[in-house]
């Protein structure tokens, strides 16, 4: 059908016109007014009649004709321009939940950060009173810390926790295994905390709470950079920059037919699926890396919620920093023979108050842990200390913002792959009508080959000629590696640190490099 193509009756009016019946008037009224409805460029570009405009070079054709070269031009203008809104308007609720859940999950993470800190505070208040406001300070600290290694701002979590029992030390040196000194001198409070990690007063309590933390934190803080790259993925996606011969395509599909005053046929299915795959070629090989990224974000949320998920871990400092001061007193006499070798004697005066009845007295040989302080078995108590409600609007936990939010994602793992489809669903499908566009006529079916997704597939086109890969796609490519390659390399760090850690022993005895 390369001349001549069958008329459906709606369109007996425009066929009699190319057919060679000559019509009273013809007109190209209804191209005009499609030109201007849809906003591609000023009337006066239309001829008022079909003419012949030998400089044609995409919607060719040797009957008159309602284009213009100029016509053909803004054509490969607006075509781009529709076909970006058409996956703008794909991905927009797409984009707009990843960004929205990448706020909410930095909203329940700071809700945990609050609770856990009051939890923590509370343990020193309730057991250790003669530094509970000391502490409250050095409690503060780690846990902002802790928020910024989240937001990529920070130290390692390593880092972070020795730097606290650092900070610790002294405290517990000045008010727990010397208690009734006046106020020490700034450079000897400096000297326990320097020396901390050599007088290894909490013994292998920093680095278990270290490794505790890191596997759920790392998660954390992997799930928040994913979303903000998934984001900008997305951002590169709606910009994309679509070839010569792909534009040159699109006009032959969407607009040759105005040329002949067909402004209402649609086009063929399988013609759109071709053109559509040969346009987005590089943007369908980004499928088998978004699948991925959506694994990954499965593993990340998976790790985030778990039985030592963010939440447990996080409410888990209060009964771990208890037994590290727990061990530290227990094993107060050797610890302060250590320190006067290193740092002396600090200068001091008697504290002319009554020391108050929970201050902690030196480490003895039948010291038990469970006879100074009602938080020696918080670690088997801690279920009974849920998690705070928030006396406002109670905010969404991060239980809830993670299965509503996977529930929605994992619908999209194959958005890349379902673009051309996408798109050439709803306003291309011919509807109530047996015929359809072919791009040179007016045909009953699509008779060429409909080719597949990707790159590889582009070789038979019979539609769009597609000449190679997109630095901008590769470029996006990379940033879901990226994200991939994060998450696997410190999840298996994180893993076997919790690990080698669990075997160097958990109880009072055991020791630590920390």
């Amino acid at each position: 059908m390369e001349g001549s193509f069958k008329c459906a009756v709606p369109l007996v009016l425009f066929c009699g016109w190319f057919s060679g019946v000559h019509l009273k008037s013809p007109s190209c009224h209804e191209v005009r007014t499609a030109f201007q409805l849809r906003h591609i460029g000023p009337l006066m570009l239309v001829p008022d009649t079909p003419g012949r405009d030998e400089d044609l070079q995409i919607c060719m054709h040797n009957e008159p004709t309602c284009c213009t070269k100029r016509m053909e031009e803004r054509y490969q203008v607006v075509v781009r321009r529709e076909l970006l809104q058409s996956i703008q308007f794909l991905s927009f609720e797409l984009k707009y939940r990843i960004e929205k859940n990448g706020g909410a999950f930095q909203d329940a993470f700071k809700t945990l950060i609050h609770v856990a800190t009051n939890h923590t505070n509370s343990m020193f208040k309730t057991g250790y009173r003669t530094m509970a406001n000391e502490a409250s300070e050095v409690v503060k600290g780690l846990f902002t810390d802790i928020s910024l290694y989240v937001l990529d701002l920070g130290a390692s979590i390593e880092d972070v926790v020795l730097s606290f029992f650092d900070s610790l030390f002294p405290l517990v040196y000045n008010r727990l295994i010397h208690p009734g000194l006046s106020e020490v001198s700034v450079d000897y409070s400096e000297c326990l905390r320097l020396t901390r990690q050599d007088v290894n007063p909490f013994g292998a309590y920093p680095m278990k709470m270290a490794a505790e933390l890191s596997r759920p934190l790392q998660a954390m803080k992997t799930l928040l950079q994913a979303l903000s790259i998934g984001n900008e993925v997305i951002n590169m996606t709606e910009n994309v920059v679509f070839t010569r011969e792909c534009s040159r395509a699109l006009v032959k599909m969407e607009y040759c037919s105005h040329c002949h005053g067909l402004t209402l046929i649609k086009p063929c299915v399988a013609y759109c699926l071709n053109v559509m795959r040969g346009c987005l070629a590089n943007l369908a090989d980004i499928d088998p890396h978004w699948r991925h990224y959506i694994s990954n974000l499965d593993e990340l949320t998976s790790v985030i919620l778990g039985s030592r998920g963010v939440e447990q871990t996080l409410l888990r400092v209060a009964p771990l920093v208890n037994e590290a001061i727990l061990y530290a007193q227990l094993n107060g006499l050797e610890i302060s023979t250590t320190v006067s070798k290193v740092c002396g004697q600090p200068q001091e005066r008697p504290i002319a108050t009554e020391i108050v009845s929970t201050v902690r007295t030196p480490a003895t040989a039948s010291f038990k842990p469970q006879d100074v302080s009602p938080f020696a078995n918080l670690t088997q108590k801690r279920s009974s200390l849920p998690l705070k409600e928030a006396k406002t609007d109670r905010p969404r936990t991060m239980k809830q913002n993670s299965r509503d939010f996977m529930n929605y994602i994992r619908r999209y793992r194959t958005f890349y792959a379902s673009l051309a489809e996408q798109i050439c669903e709803g306003d291309l499908l011919p509807q109530d009508s047996s015929t359809c566009w072919s791009g040179k006529n007016v045909v009953e079916s699509y008779t060429s080959r409909v080719v597949g997704n990707g790159l590889k597939e582009q070789a038979n086109n019979p539609e769009v000629k597609v000449r190679g890969s997109d630095p901008m796609v590769k470029q996006a490519i990379d940033k879901l590696l990226y994200i991939s390659k994060m998450h696997h390399s410190k999840a298996t760090k994180a893993a076997q640190w919790s690990v080698s850690e669990a075997g160097s022993g958990e109880g009072e005895d055991a020791e630590s490099s920390g």
